[in-house]
Parts: C-alpha cells; structure tokens; sequence
C-alpha cells in the first residue's frame, strides 16, 4: 500500500507539472493583436499564406499606396511573380565576369561582379541585376468620394479603429468618411493566392464607395513599393470578362502575362482609365463582399466570398498556432518579458505570411522589394532556422526545394571557377540565376546553411527517409567546401582564402583570408557531412576528412579572436568594427568545436561589445550576440544583446524589424528573434538545465513546450 501511494504521488507530481506547464495559446497570441487608431505609414498590417501577400492601410485595403509607400509599403506579391524588362542590346551574362587568381595557383576563376568598365559591360552587370525582377502584382483598394464629388484623402477620414486578430489572421478596419461609418474586413484564403473582402457602409448605397484594381509599372529599382505609375505604354491591362458578379482582368509585361479573378456581389466591373478597373457595387445594398485572386493561368475557379476566406483564415492560422512550439511569459517581473513575448508573437505572425514558401524568402518578404526582389541564400539560415527549432520543420522542408531546382546551375558556378561539388549562388531568383555583384561574389557563408538546415531535419524524427532525400545536396555541398580550402604547404594546413569576403561583409576579398566564423562553420559542416555519411553506411570521404584534420585554427591575438586572420588590427581600425560582429557567430551560430576556446570568446564578446560601432549593424547581429552569451553562460547578457537600444534593432507596432529609411522591414531580424528564443528556452547539445539562456533570479516566469535543441 505504500509503494502505491509512493507512485500515486510521483504521478500526481508528474501530472501537477505538465498541467502547470500547459499554455493557454490563443491567450498568449490574442493578448498581442493590434490596433490602430490613426494612419501611421510605418503600421500597416498583411495577411497571406507564406506564397503570396497582401498588405493594407487602414482602410483594411490598399487605398492609399502613394501615401504608404515610403513605409511599410502596400505591396501585393507572391512566388511565382517576376518580370523581366527587354534585353534590347542582347547582353550576355558572360560579359558580367571577370576573372581572379587570388592565390596566385593559375585558376582563374570567373566572378560575376559589378565590372565599372567598358561602358557596355556596365551596362550588362545593370541589366541582369534588375533582371528578372520581383512584380507588385496591383494594388486593390476602396475608391471614397467626399460629398462633394471629390475623391477622399487620408486625411478625410476619421474615428479611426483597425485590429488584426492574429488568432485568425483577420483584419477589421472601421471609419468613417464625413460621418458616415465604414467597416471593413481582410482575410486572405491559406491555400491560393487569393483575398477576401467585405465592407458595409451606407456609403454603398449613396455610390460613394468603390473598389478598385490598379496595376502598377515594375520600378526597376532597387526597392519596388507597388506605387509606381510610369511607362503606361510598356505594358497593357484589359477586362477579359466580366458580369453582375464577377470579372477577370488580364495583365500583360515584358515576360509576365497574368490574370486577376475577381467574385463579388452584385455590381458592375469596368475600366476607369489605364491600368486602372474600377468595381461599382450595386446600390440596392449597404453590403458589398469580393474576393480577388492573382494567377499565372487563366483558369476559372469555383465563385468564392469573403466567408470562404474567414473559414479558410481561421482554420489555417488555428492549426498554425496550435502546433509547433508556444512559450508564456505572463507573470514574469522583468520589465522585458511582455515586449520580448510581443516580439516573438509578432514574428511568428510576420515570418509565417511572408516567409513560408517553397524558396528562401527575399529579406523583405512579400511586401516590397528590396535588391530587386531576389532571395540572399546566406540570410536562409535567419529566414528558415526557426521553424525546425519551433518544431514547424515542414515549413524549412518546403523552403529547400529551391535548392533541388537551383542545383546544375550551383554546380556550373562551381566548374566555371574550377572547382568540384556545388557553390550556391547568393543573390538569385527562384530558378537559381545569378545576380553580379562586387560582394556576393565572393562569400562562402552560405555554403554550409544546406547542411546546417538539412541536419535540423533529421534531427526532428532521426528519420533515415530525410537523409536519403538530401544525401546528394549535402555531398555536393561538402565537396565544394573542402574543394575550395587552399593547402598552405608552407604551414601544412588548409585556408579559407584569399579570395573571400567574410559574412561581415567590410572586408576585401583580395586581401582576406580566414574569417573566424566561417572557419568554425566550415570545420562543423564538413564533419556533419561525414556524420551523414556514416549513417548511411558509407565510407568517410578521405579528402574531406584531410580539410578537416588540417584547417588553419581560428585566428587568435592578445587573447582574442579576430576578425579574419588577415586583419590583425580587427579590433583598433575603425572600419573593421562596423557591420556585422560575425566573429561572434563562431560560438552562438555554429556550435562549440575542439578548435574553439570559450575563454577566448568570451574576451572576444567584451571587446565587440564594448568597441562595436553598433549604429552601424543590422537586425540578425543582435540575436547572433545573444546566442554567443547563451552559450558561454551569460543569460543576462543574452537579454542586454536582445534588447540594445539601437535604430536596426527597432521592433515597429506591427511587429516588423525597422533598419532605416531604405529598408523599413527586414525579416532575418524576426527569424533571428524566433531562432535566439528557442536556443535559450531549449538549449543547445552541450546544455544542461531548464532554460539554460534565461536568468535564474526569478525575475522570469516561463511555460514552454514544443521546442527542439539547436546543435
């Protein structure tokens, strides 16, 4: 009887601690929904399904795109969406390279740069950086006509109370024009690229409230913020079809040529002026419901409305948020706790819309277009990490498609400058080209973010299925890697350069040899690789194994890591403390190696906290300081690096990592966010206790679950 009641109370415990640990998921999520009361450029808010975005002003539509696209843009954008402009003198990505022997061994390899000289291949590096592009597919808004017949401006409107419900995606706007309320609500549908509209106002029945599609001109600029109205005679845009509730409006570009399908109500569908249709509801009504879907077909689908979309929204974004990973900071006396909970919530919300398609995600997401609108493989690991670590690994399993399609054109960028395996193309489109540029011609930190990413998978399940789907992406990848250290017969090593331009990204390739971080990451993903080797029952690659044994250490001087090899005054000329402090990603995103010493790091972290020009920084440098303290024990450090007061390490209302003007969202910040999280509630390999990265002074009260160790 006593050893029964002995187990009773053991199981009670046991039971006492799960039921205590249970988060109450749709609280926590809820209690960081947003409002606005007045129109802040900087606060827009997006729905989507991770392929395709749409993002409104605070009309809950895209009213206002000319008023809004110096903030946080309203952009409509999807995967599948590009452009290319004529290449009208026939240029040749060939006259993009130039080539290099920076070791002096007769290489020559071929570099596809920003070459200033001669005139025509300038020309060339311009035309395949802009090309292909990124389209904002058209902005649909509500058309308000004041009482005197005069279109409504911002300004006009009042009493201003918009709310997303993050629970289930859906966005409710309420105002009103000249006294007369307007309530709208957004939903987007979760698996097309399709919204859903609807919008009651006695306005519908005075016919003073319209909706529009208008159709805007590619930019060609660095930054494409859906509101530019130029070059009408370039493209064309015509009414294939319409009727009393529906129509279809084809758009037609360069090399772009799609359709709009839009369900509505009863109402008419027709043309205002160029690129621009206008939908006039029936006036019988104080009730107006549509949806719009942007496709690459024109391919009827059944007629929907907004109640399809609520359905869809809600189930998707419920299933979304009850699974994977949740935490809980509520009684939590750290002033920090709610803010950094609100961060986490909000970049679950922002990463899952914009980042959750089946290729790295460009860095501004599906909302406006930053370098052209092309995906940068050496931020997938801040864009993709997260989800494995949330316990969401089907969503990074979908992003790494992109490397199964992009493949013979990585492992022709590898021939062309004479080495083995696959080198993966930094700056690229959803197919792999590549984009010229004087930087990312030359970092290797992307190399082993495959490996890196691939291993996240099969450490979810340890399920053998995984390392047979990527075994040959893996061997590629790792081939390359100990393909490209140079041997040093001199000091009978292997070096990382010259060559290279480091993930901080300051330095020049010429002269550059032996980054710190990229040396640890290479030493780590080449024995992964050979660890998936073994597991699959297959011999050890001996050349990889070589590279391994004999890699130059990592660069030490007065008893601190620096920079690069190269640069033995890393932490006293100025130039070389700005950008990103990746010297600390040795230890933090790569794990703890023999050929690292946590002492030396941890004099490294004091002397880049302490001399780092941090305004010039941006948003993933803060999380990568803060898994470097996680891991050398310094929890409170971890939450100083989280929370430094500096311009890119601004978190906006709606939950976008703000960098400055040029770029006002930046989303590695938010994966970054996520990434640092899960690492200091879950811990690492080599971690013990509970919540190894949170301080134990009981200043944080957490509940946690679903989370997986990082490496």
């Amino acid at each position: 009887m006593k050893k029964i009641t002995i187990y009773l109370g053991i199981f009670l415990m046991g039971f006492s601690s799960m039921n205590a640990q249970k988060i109450d998921r749709k609280k926590v999520v809820q209690r960081h929904n947003i409002v606005n009361t007045k129109a802040d450029t900087l606060s827009t808010f997006t729905v989507g399904n991770g392929k395709f975005a749409y993002t409104v002003d605070i009309t809950g539509m895209q009213s206002f795109p000319e008023y809004y696209k110096n903030g946080v843009s309203l952009g409509t954008q999807s995967e599948w969406g590009w452009n290319s402009f004529p290449n009208t003198e026939n240029f040749k990505f060939e006259e993009t390279l130039k080539p290099y022997d920076f070791n002096n061994d007769g290489r020559k390899a071929l570099y596809s740069v920003q070459i200033k000289e001669p005139e025509r291949n300038k020309k060339a590096v311009e035309y395949f950086r802009v090309n292909q592009h990124r389209l904002q597919l058209g902005n649909i808004g509500i058309e308000l006509i004041k009482k005197n017949g005069q279109k409504a401006q911002v300004s006009d409107l009042q009493n201003i109370n918009q709310k997303i419900d993050l629970w289930t995606g859906i966005i409710t706007s309420e105002f009103s024009l000249e006294g007369t309320p307007v309530k709208v609500w957004t939903a987007s549908f979760q698996n097309s690229d399709k919204i859903g509209v609807k919008i009651e106002s006695d306005l519908i029945a005075q016919k003073r409230l319209k909706v529009f599609a208008k159709y805007p001109y590619p930019s060609g600029q660095f930054l494409d913020e859906a509101a530019f109205y130029g070059n009408a005679d370039k493209h064309s845009t015509k009414i294939i079809s319409s009727n009393s509730t529906q129509g279809l409006i084809e758009h037609k570009l360069q090399t772009a040529d799609y359709f709009t399908q839009l369900y509505f109500t009863d109402g008419k569908l027709s043309e205002a002026g160029k690129h621009n249709f206008v939908f006039e509801p029936s006036s019988k009504s104080k009730n107006l419901e549509l949806t719009v879907e942007f496709s690459e077909k024109n391919q009827k689908t059944p007629k929907s409305l907004f109640a399809d979309a609520e359905k869809e929204s809600t189930s998707g974004w419920k299933n979304f948020w009850e699974s994977g990973a949740a935490v809980d900071f509520e009684g939590s006396t750290d002033k920090r706790a709610n803010e950094l909970e609100r961060r986490i919530v909000l970049s679950e919300y922002l990463t899952k819309v914009q980042c959750g398609g089946s290729n790295p995600p460009q860095e501004t997401g599906l909302t406006f277009n930053s370098w052209y609108g092309k995906p940068h493989t050496e931020m997938h690991w801040w864009h993709g990490v997260h989800y494995a670590l949330w316990g969401r690994p089907e969503i990074l399993e979908k992003q790494l498609d992109y490397y199964f399609r992009s493949f013979e054109k990585a492992k022709k960028l590898a021939e062309r400058q004479g080495y083995k395996g696959v080198r993966w193309i930094k700056m690229s489109d959803n197919e792999g080209n590549e984009s010229p540029s004087s930087v990312a011609a030359f970092l290797i930190w992307e190399q082993p973010h495959l490996i890196y990413m691939t291993e996240l998978l099969y450490r979810h399940n340890k399920d053998k299925k995984v390392l047979e789907k990527y075994k040959d992406l893996v061997y590629a990848t790792a081939e390359f890697m100990a393909d490209f250290a140079t041997y040093d017969k001199e000091k009978n090593r292997y070096n990382l350069g010259k060559g290279v331009i480091p993930a901080q990204e300051v330095f020049p390739a010429k002269d550059t040899f032996n980054p710190t971080y990229e040396v640890a990451y290479w030493d780590w993903a080449l024995k992964v690789a050979q660890q998936w080797k073994e597991r699959l029952g297959e011999s050890r690659d001996k050349k990889w194994d070589d590279v391994i044994n004999k890699l130059a250490p990592l660069p030490v001087q007065d008893g601190v890591y620096l920079s690069t090899e190269s640069a033995k005054d890393s932490f006293t000329f100025p130039k070389w403390m700005t950008d990103h402090p990746a010297v600390l990603g040795a230890l933090g995103m790569v794990p703890e190696s023999p050929k690292l010493d946590k002492k030396i790091m941890k004099n490294t972290l004091d002397i880049v906290w302490e001399r780092w020009n941090w305004g010039h920084t941006w948003g993933w440098d803060f999380p990568m300081t803060a898994m470097t303290a996680a891991r050398l024990n310094l929890p409170n450090k971890a939450l100083d690096a989280l929370f430094m007061d500096v311009q890119t390490n601004t978190y906006l209302k709606n939950g976008h990592n703000f960098q400055d003007g040029r770029l006002r969202i930046y989303l590695p910040g938010n994966g970054g966010v996520l990434t640092t999280v899960a690492m200091m509630l879950e811990g690492w390999d080599s971690s013990t206790g509970q919540y190894p990265g949170f301080p134990k002074d009981g200043s944080w009260k957490i509940k946690a679950e679903g989370f997986k160790k990082m490496p």
